[in-house]
């Protein structure tokens, strides 16, 4: 009879052993992040920090460009990615649809974000309200600072895009709004401030021809979030990872300077619960 109870807890505590890691221990870390901006400046900006996560976490960390924003929601309820650097309109949608997918880690810039409304100095666009007949593009359809946002702002300012705008259109990203602007395809656009001030100092806008002329109020945005089910311990190294940062030492800098970032801060759920009502209330995300 013993020996049977023996055989019994043993087979029991196999069973045990077998839930508890039933998960694969991740072998690789799978990044991605929405293309707001064109592929080759993406790889410049993700590529070293997948290298710099490589070397912190201790194991292999890959990034992996995708087509739209779209995609990285749906890699990151497959779990064919781990983490995910989103707007915020596409970090709710992923939390949403990802079942366990929870927010980590933020720039500090990102909990007062903003948007800026653009023109040409010819337009005569001076206020939100000129913008009645004209042409005008946001960024992606799933952008929160180049599109949900904007439009949010817009529809408060009693400008209904679809009956007031003679026309517009989605770009794709901040900075081909920029350039369509200036090349006079549409009349103004809406983009998010850190792209504006990075075309600025790269000078690959014309600001002789081209101004803000309205700016949206500050907004949480942009952060990183992880799939459901990823090993907590896992969670902690890359979170520590971020915020061991400092802008102060020079190679730390070089890496902040590509997120365009003094520094990063822990990130709360609750925090992004405006930007579900935003999308809510613009049309943009439907409740269940």
């Amino acid at each position: 009879m013993k020996r049977h109870l023996g055989l019994l807890l043993v087979v029991l505590m196999v069973l045990a052993g077998g839930a508890a890691f039933a998960q694969k221990p991740v072998t690789e870390l799978k990044i991605s992040a929405i293309p707001d901006e064109n592929p080759q400046e993406m790889l410049r900006i993700y590529q070293p920090f997948a290298d710099y996560l490589s070397k912190e976490i201790g194991i292999p960390v890959k990034f992996t460009p995708v087509v739209d924003y779209a995609a990285t929601v749906e890699g990151l309820a497959a779990g064919k990615l781990d983490m995910v650097w989103y707007g915020g309109f596409t970090s709710v949608q992923a939390a949403g649809r990802a079942k366990g997918a929870r927010r980590v880690i933020m720039r500090k810039e990102d909990a007062e974000f903003k948007s800026h409304f653009i023109t040409r100095k010819d337009t005569g666009i001076r206020e939100l309200k000129d913008l009645k007949g004209k042409t005008f593009s946001f960024g992606s359809v799933s952008s929160t600072s180049g599109h949900l946002m904007p439009r949010y702002y817009l529809l408060k300012g009693g400008i209904n895009p679809e009956k007031d705008f003679s026309r517009f259109s989605f770009s794709g990203a901040h900075d081909a709004t920029a350039a369509w602007v200036e090349a006079g395809r549409v009349d103004a656009g809406a983009l998010n401030f850190l792209v504006w001030d990075k075309l600025v100092e790269t000078k690959k806008v014309d600001t002789g021809k081209v101004v803000i002329f309205w700016t949206t109020p500050p907004y949480v945005d942009y952060v990183w979030t992880v799939r459901g089910g990823l090993d907590k311990g896992l969670v902690e190294k890359i979170s520590k990872a971020f915020l061991k940062l400092d802008y102060k030492k020079p190679q730390d800098k070089k890496l902040l300077d590509l997120h365009r970032t003094k520094g990063y801060i822990a990130a709360k759920d609750a925090d992004w619960k405006g930007i579900e009502e935003a999308a809510l209330a613009a049309g943009l995300l439907k409740t269940n």
